[in-house]
Protein backbone atom coordinates (compact mmCIF):
# COMPACT_ATOMS: atom_id res chain seq x y z
CA UNK A 1 0.00 0.00 0.00
CA UNK A 2 0.92 3.44 -0.83
CA UNK A 3 0.01 6.44 1.67
CA UNK A 4 0.49 9.82 1.80
CA UNK A 5 -0.19 11.32 4.94
CA UNK A 6 -1.03 14.93 5.24
CA UNK A 7 1.61 15.56 2.55
CA UNK A 8 2.30 19.23 1.63
CA UNK A 9 4.87 20.54 -0.79
CA UNK A 10 5.88 23.89 -1.69
CA UNK A 11 8.99 25.22 -3.98
CA UNK A 12 11.49 27.56 -2.98
CA UNK A 13 9.46 30.53 -4.47
CA UNK A 14 6.45 29.82 -2.03
CA UNK A 15 4.41 28.40 -4.60
CA UNK A 16 2.49 25.22 -3.24
CA UNK A 17 2.58 22.16 -5.22
CA UNK A 18 0.04 20.23 -2.87
CA UNK A 19 -1.58 21.01 0.09
CA UNK A 20 -2.58 18.85 2.83
CA UNK A 21 -2.83 15.88 0.82
CA UNK A 22 -3.84 12.18 2.33
CA UNK A 23 -4.54 9.53 0.30
CA UNK A 24 -3.85 5.50 0.58
CA UNK A 25 -3.41 3.35 -2.53
CA UNK A 26 -4.56 -0.09 -2.07
CA UNK A 27 -1.74 -3.23 -3.38
CA UNK A 28 -2.78 -4.14 -6.95
CA UNK A 29 -5.46 -1.09 -7.64
CA UNK A 30 -5.00 0.78 -10.67
CA UNK A 31 -5.72 4.60 -9.10
CA UNK A 32 -6.20 7.62 -11.54
CA UNK A 33 -5.35 10.69 -10.14
CA UNK A 34 -6.72 13.36 -12.33
CA UNK A 35 -6.74 17.10 -12.48
CA UNK A 36 -6.52 19.80 -14.51
CA UNK A 37 -2.59 21.23 -15.65
CA UNK A 38 -0.94 22.97 -12.68
CA UNK A 39 -3.27 20.86 -9.76
CA UNK A 40 -0.05 18.87 -8.63
CA UNK A 41 -0.48 15.41 -10.45
CA UNK A 42 3.38 15.39 -11.57
CA UNK A 43 4.88 16.56 -8.37
CA UNK A 44 2.31 13.65 -6.29
CA UNK A 45 4.11 11.40 -8.91
CA UNK A 46 7.88 12.41 -7.46
CA UNK A 47 6.84 12.58 -3.93
CA UNK A 48 6.05 8.50 -4.37
CA UNK A 49 9.25 7.57 -5.92
CA UNK A 50 11.13 9.62 -3.77
CA UNK A 51 12.25 12.44 -6.50
CA UNK A 52 11.30 14.82 -4.50
CA UNK A 53 10.91 15.33 -0.39
CA UNK A 54 7.85 16.79 0.84
CA UNK A 55 7.70 20.13 2.67
CA UNK A 56 5.57 19.01 5.25
CA UNK A 57 4.09 15.28 6.19
CA UNK A 58 5.18 11.80 5.06
CA UNK A 59 5.12 9.03 2.15
CA UNK A 60 4.87 5.46 3.23
CA UNK A 61 5.18 2.41 0.97
CA UNK A 62 4.70 -0.77 2.25
CA UNK A 63 4.72 0.90 6.05
CA UNK A 64 8.37 2.27 5.34
CA UNK A 65 8.09 6.17 5.36
CA UNK A 66 10.30 7.50 2.68
CA UNK A 67 12.14 10.29 5.28
CA UNK A 68 13.72 7.34 7.15
CA UNK A 69 14.98 6.09 3.97
CA UNK A 70 19.16 6.69 3.39
CA UNK A 71 20.59 6.74 0.32
CA UNK A 72 20.83 3.07 -0.51
CA UNK A 73 17.30 2.38 0.78
CA UNK A 74 15.76 4.91 -1.70
CA UNK A 75 18.07 3.27 -4.59
CA UNK A 76 16.25 0.14 -3.78
CA UNK A 77 13.01 1.46 -3.36
CA UNK A 78 12.86 2.83 -7.27
CA UNK A 79 13.72 -0.71 -8.60
CA UNK A 80 10.80 -1.54 -7.11
CA UNK A 81 8.44 1.56 -8.71
CA UNK A 82 8.58 1.56 -12.91
CA UNK A 83 7.52 5.00 -14.47
CA UNK A 84 7.05 5.66 -18.25
CA UNK A 85 6.30 8.67 -19.62
CA UNK A 86 4.17 10.89 -21.85
CA UNK A 87 7.18 11.91 -24.02
CA UNK A 88 8.19 8.07 -24.01
CA UNK A 89 11.87 8.90 -22.63
CA UNK A 90 14.10 6.56 -25.24
CA UNK A 91 17.17 7.06 -26.28
CA UNK A 92 17.61 7.17 -29.66
CA UNK A 93 20.79 6.22 -30.30
CA UNK A 94 19.88 2.62 -28.76
CA UNK A 95 18.21 -0.19 -30.01
CA UNK A 96 14.78 -1.14 -28.65
CA UNK A 97 16.33 -4.38 -26.77
CA UNK A 98 18.61 -1.78 -25.15
CA UNK A 99 16.27 0.43 -24.11
CA UNK A 100 14.53 -1.85 -22.06
CA UNK A 101 17.74 -3.25 -20.86
CA UNK A 102 19.07 0.22 -19.48
CA UNK A 103 17.74 -0.59 -15.65
CA UNK A 104 19.20 -3.77 -15.68
CA UNK A 105 22.98 -2.33 -16.23
CA UNK A 106 22.36 0.18 -13.76
CA UNK A 107 21.24 -2.20 -11.50
CA UNK A 108 24.92 -4.33 -12.79
CA UNK A 109 22.77 -7.50 -14.36
CA UNK A 110 24.73 -9.75 -16.23
CA UNK A 111 24.47 -9.50 -20.14
CA UNK A 112 23.13 -12.82 -20.51
CA UNK A 113 20.42 -11.98 -18.17
CA UNK A 114 19.70 -9.14 -19.64
CA UNK A 115 19.33 -10.25 -22.56
CA UNK A 116 16.76 -12.81 -22.03
CA UNK A 117 14.95 -10.73 -19.71
CA UNK A 118 14.47 -8.31 -22.89
CA UNK A 119 13.42 -11.40 -25.18
CA UNK A 120 10.65 -11.82 -22.59
CA UNK A 121 9.58 -8.34 -22.15
CA UNK A 122 9.09 -7.38 -25.47
CA UNK A 123 7.39 -10.36 -26.23
CA UNK A 124 4.70 -9.89 -23.38
CA UNK A 125 4.14 -6.41 -24.57
CA UNK A 126 3.66 -7.52 -28.69
CA UNK A 127 6.44 -6.53 -30.15
CA UNK A 128 9.14 -8.71 -30.22
CA UNK A 129 10.24 -8.19 -33.20
CA UNK A 130 11.23 -4.98 -32.72
CA UNK A 131 14.35 -5.66 -31.30
CA UNK A 132 16.78 -4.37 -33.18
CA UNK A 133 15.16 -1.63 -34.25
CA UNK A 134 15.68 2.20 -33.06
CA UNK A 135 12.80 4.26 -31.53
CA UNK A 136 12.45 6.91 -34.78
CA UNK A 137 10.95 4.18 -36.68
CA UNK A 138 8.53 2.74 -34.31
CA UNK A 139 5.02 4.25 -33.78
CA UNK A 140 3.63 6.22 -31.23
CA UNK A 141 1.93 3.16 -29.66
CA UNK A 142 5.32 0.88 -30.08
CA UNK A 143 7.61 3.43 -28.47
CA UNK A 144 5.43 3.18 -25.16
CA UNK A 145 5.49 -0.19 -25.37
CA UNK A 146 8.83 -0.37 -25.05
CA UNK A 147 8.50 2.07 -22.19
CA UNK A 148 6.41 0.19 -20.13
CA UNK A 149 8.73 -2.83 -21.05
CA UNK A 150 11.49 -1.02 -19.80
CA UNK A 151 9.53 0.04 -16.61
CA UNK A 152 8.65 -3.68 -15.46
CA UNK A 153 13.12 -4.68 -16.40
CA UNK A 154 13.41 -4.65 -12.86
CA UNK A 155 10.39 -6.35 -12.53
CA UNK A 156 8.64 -3.49 -9.52
CA UNK A 157 5.53 -4.27 -7.91
CA UNK A 158 4.48 -0.03 -8.61
CA UNK A 159 3.95 1.26 -11.88
CA UNK A 160 3.92 5.09 -11.90
CA UNK A 161 1.73 6.20 -15.35
CA UNK A 162 2.68 10.05 -15.97
CA UNK A 163 0.15 11.01 -18.95
CA UNK A 164 1.22 7.88 -20.35
CA UNK A 165 -1.07 8.13 -23.50
CA UNK A 166 -1.37 11.63 -24.34
CA UNK A 167 0.55 11.30 -26.98
CA UNK A 168 -1.43 8.72 -28.58
CA UNK A 169 -4.39 8.73 -30.77
CA UNK A 170 -8.20 7.22 -29.43
CA UNK A 171 -7.22 3.24 -30.44
CA UNK A 172 -3.40 3.56 -29.54
CA UNK A 173 -4.68 4.39 -26.08
CA UNK A 174 -7.12 1.52 -25.87
CA UNK A 175 -4.60 -0.54 -27.06
CA UNK A 176 -2.23 0.11 -24.34
CA UNK A 177 -4.95 0.36 -21.72
CA UNK A 178 -5.99 -3.20 -22.19
CA UNK A 179 -1.93 -4.09 -22.38
CA UNK A 180 -1.45 -2.05 -18.56
CA UNK A 181 -5.15 -3.54 -17.00
CA UNK A 182 -3.53 -7.17 -18.31
CA UNK A 183 -0.35 -6.39 -16.51
CA UNK A 184 -2.27 -5.39 -13.46
CA UNK A 185 -4.01 -8.50 -13.30
CA UNK A 186 -1.52 -10.80 -14.09
CA UNK A 187 1.71 -9.48 -11.80
CA UNK A 188 -0.78 -7.99 -8.96
CA UNK A 189 0.71 -4.60 -9.94
CA UNK A 190 -0.19 -1.49 -8.29
CA UNK A 191 -0.62 1.25 -11.08
CA UNK A 192 -0.74 5.17 -10.27
CA UNK A 193 -1.95 6.78 -13.35
CA UNK A 194 -1.91 10.57 -13.45
CA UNK A 195 -4.28 11.93 -16.46
CA UNK A 196 -6.57 14.98 -17.64
CA UNK A 197 -8.09 12.59 -19.64
CA UNK A 198 -11.76 11.03 -18.38
CA UNK A 199 -11.71 8.45 -20.80
CA UNK A 200 -8.56 6.77 -19.45
CA UNK A 201 -10.21 6.73 -15.70
CA UNK A 202 -13.45 5.11 -17.02
CA UNK A 203 -11.71 2.74 -18.96
CA UNK A 204 -9.29 1.53 -16.45
CA UNK A 205 -8.90 3.08 -13.31
CA UNK A 206 -10.98 1.02 -10.34
CA UNK A 207 -10.16 4.10 -7.93
CA UNK A 208 -9.92 7.29 -8.33
CA UNK A 209 -8.52 11.27 -6.41
CA UNK A 210 -9.37 14.16 -7.88
CA UNK A 211 -6.61 17.26 -7.52
CA UNK A 212 -7.91 20.94 -7.76
CA UNK A 213 -5.22 24.18 -7.43
CA UNK A 214 -2.67 22.14 -5.35
CA UNK A 215 -5.95 20.34 -3.10
CA UNK A 216 -7.53 16.75 -3.15
CA UNK A 217 -11.15 17.37 -3.73
CA UNK A 218 -12.21 13.87 -3.39
CA UNK A 219 -11.36 10.48 -3.58
CA UNK A 220 -13.17 6.82 -3.97
CA UNK A 221 -14.28 3.85 -6.26
CA UNK A 222 -13.77 5.37 -9.79
CA UNK A 223 -17.56 4.27 -10.49
CA UNK A 224 -18.81 6.19 -8.09
CA UNK A 225 -17.11 9.03 -8.36
CA UNK A 226 -17.42 9.38 -11.81
CA UNK A 227 -21.31 8.69 -11.21
CA UNK A 228 -22.22 10.73 -8.13
CA UNK A 229 -19.84 13.53 -8.28
CA UNK A 230 -21.16 16.68 -6.98
CA UNK A 231 -17.72 18.99 -6.71
CA UNK A 232 -17.32 21.16 -9.26
CA UNK A 233 -14.07 20.89 -10.44
CA UNK A 234 -15.18 16.63 -11.02
CA UNK A 235 -17.87 17.78 -12.96
CA UNK A 236 -15.38 20.28 -14.61
CA UNK A 237 -13.63 17.57 -16.04
CA UNK A 238 -16.44 15.64 -16.60
CA UNK A 239 -18.20 18.48 -18.89
CA UNK A 240 -20.93 18.13 -17.04
CA UNK A 241 -22.91 21.12 -15.69
CA UNK A 242 -24.80 21.82 -12.54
Amino acid sequence: MIELQSISKRFPDGTAALIDISLSIPRGSIYGIIGRSGAGKSTLLRLINGLERPSAGEVVVDEAPLSTLDATGLRRLRQRIGMIFQSFGLLANRNIADNVALPLELAGVPKAERTARCAELLARVGIADKADIYPAHLSGGQRQRVGIARALATRPDILLCDEATSALDPQTTRSVLALLADLNREMNLTIVLITHEMEVVRAICDHVAVLDQARLIEAGRADTVLSGSREQATLALLGEER
